[in-house]
């Protein structure tokens, strides 16, 4: 699929642009989307066995936050064009003008260049290296390759956001264990499910932009499989900390009921001929993430038996 047949200049619709404000700069960083990103960063550090010191830590945090951001805003810069055209995203900066595309496309470069220096610096290269990777990896492969020609958009390009934990774990130990490859996997295969839930009751939006998301490609009942699917895949998964002995049955047990849960509202969407199941699951989603992830620390806090 041709992105030139619909990519257009939206600032030639604000010629008379104002002064950007903090809060327009902060928008281009996708707030929302950095705090699942900076909290399984920080989940993968917490987890990770040695030490490191606390001002090190929030510098590590700090640097995936800011990295985050910087995808974020160069994602923003390149789908100005489609930002405009769908509902969901009409309101953010480029859109309405509030922020010039140049301007973006320089304050997510420098973010960019500034997070993974920051972090080589204070921390290690190793993580380092691996911030870099997942910016640009969110930039090229995701934003710029697949999004706007395959529907396995998602899949491939779910890896971007599955890179934090292991930038924590690195952070700390300065590798890339095996331990730190599971929580990868586990936001890699969570992701499918996460956004096709949205893409369900969003169909038109992204129709209407020209981009080849599941539903619009495929339809919505393969949509809804593919969710089931994915959704079975993740519950075993999900269990490899405890089965491979780096978290205990606190963290395994939950595994098990919020899987079971994320299940059972797999099968109500494929159920269901209205969007109420799919915007239960796609909430339902970061919720388990979050838990997820939450637990895994808890279980691994000295003293705790798991």
């Amino acid at each position: 699929m041709s992105d030139t047949a619909y990519r257009v200049d939206t600032t030639a619709a604000h010629p008379d642009m104002p002064t950007a404000e903090v809060g327009d700069y902060m928008a281009l960083m996708k707030p929302r989307v950095m705090s699942l990103v900076v909290f399984t960063g920080l989940a993968g550090l917490l987890a990770a066995p040695g030490e490191l010191h606390w001002l090190l830590s929030a510098v590590a945090v700090l640097a995936i936050a800011v990295g985050a951001g910087a995808a974020g805003a160069i994602n923003m810069w390149y789908d100005r064009d489609i930002d405009a055209v769908m509902e969901r995203t009409s309101q953010r900066p480029l859109p309405l003008g509030r922020v010039e595309p140049d301007e973006a496309l320089t304050f997510g470069v420098v973010l960019a260049c500034g997070s993974v220096l920051l972090m080589g610096l204070a921390v290690n290269f190793v993580a380092a290296g691996l911030l870099a990777a997942s910016i640009l990896f969110y930039v090229f492969v995701y934003t710029i390759w697949l999004k706007r020609r395959t529907p396995q958009n998602i899949v491939i390009g779910g890896a971007a956001g599955a890179f934090p934990p292991v930038i924590g774990w690195a952070a700390v130990t300065g590798t890339v264990g095996i331990e730190s490859l599971v929580l990868f996997l586990i936001i890699f295969m969570w992701t499918p499910p996460h956004f096709w839930a949205l893409a369900l009751y969003r169909c038109g939006d992204y129709a209407a932009a020209n981009v080849p998301m599941l539903p619009v490609v495929s339809g919505k009942r393969e949509t809804k499989r593919q969710i089931l699917i994915y959704s079975v895949l993740l519950a075993p998964v999900a269990m490899a900390p405890t089965l491979l002995g780096f978290a205990g049955w606190i963290y395994g047990s939950a595994a098990v009921l919020l899987g079971a849960i994320f299940i059972a509202g797999a099968v109500a969407v494929c159920r269901d001929d209205t969007d109420r199941s799919a915007k239960r699951v796609f909430g339902f989603s970061i919720f388990y993430l979050f838990a997820l992830f939450a637990l895994l620390v808890v279980d691994r806090a000295p003293g705790v038996a798991g």
